[in-house]
Formats: structure tokens, C-alpha cells, sequence
């Protein structure tokens, strides 16, 4: 073992950390309105780190991310519950280097635009 592998120590990832790269990549896809509130119940059941609209559960090295979200009305969302899947799971993996086993989509809402009067 040389010096410099003895010297170094353990880097930690903040729960928030993971929430907030879960939630603004939700937020930048194609489709997404905005988060909904996790429901009370759900929080009850599973007491995890939340933020707006996520919950996390961390095992280990390895993350699983429950997302509620509202649809814009336009949007098909099964594709875009697809695609927030996959980026959440890539860019929390590129971002902190940690397994992603589930990415759970809840669509709760759909926001239409308000009609003019």
C-alpha cells in the first residue's frame, strides 16, 4: 500500500444530495409539470429521507427513488414516466457513483392550462 491510499478516508453522500439530483432531473424532462406532495399515508409506511415531491431509501451503496409527479396534460405518461426513470437513474449513477434499483414513478395529477376567459 502506498502513502497516498493510506491517507485517504471515506467521501459521504448527503440524503439531500441524492433528493435534489432526483428532483431537478425529474423537473427537466419533457413532460413534467412539477412534484406533487408525497401522500400521508405513503410517509407513514415508509420513513425515508423526502424532499418535495421524492422519498429515498439508501441501503448500502445502492438507492431507490420514489418520484411524484404532476403530467402536463399533453404529455403520454408512460414515455415521459420512462424517460424520467432512466435519467434519474443515470445521473444520480454519473453524479455520486451509487446503484439506483428502482426509480418508482407516481403520476398523482395531470395540470391542464387554464382556459382564457
Amino acid at each position: 500500500m502506498t502513502d497516498e491510499q493510506t491517507r485517504r478516508g471515506k467521501t459521504m453522500i448527503a440524503p439531500d444530495v441524492l433528493l435534489t439530483i432526483a428532483r431537478l432531473t425529474a423537473l427537466g424532462q419533457e413532460g413534467v409539470a412539477r412534484t406533487a406532495p408525497v401522500p400521508p399515508s405513503f410517509d407513514k409506511l415508509f420513513q425515508r429521507s423526502q424532499a418535495d415531491g421524492v422519498r429515498i431509501d439508501v441501503r448500502g451503496q445502492t438507492v431507490t427513488v420514489d418520484l411524484f409527479l404532476i403530467m402536463k396534460a399533453e404529455s403520454q405518461a408512460r414515455e415521459v414516466s420512462r424517460a424520467v426513470q432512466t435519467e434519474v437513474a443515470r445521473a444520480i449513477h454519473e453524479m455520486v457513483g451509487m446503484e439506483v434499483s428502482a426509480v418508482n414513478v407516481h403520476v398523482e395529477d395531470v395540470a391542464y392550462a387554464e382556459a382564457s376567459a
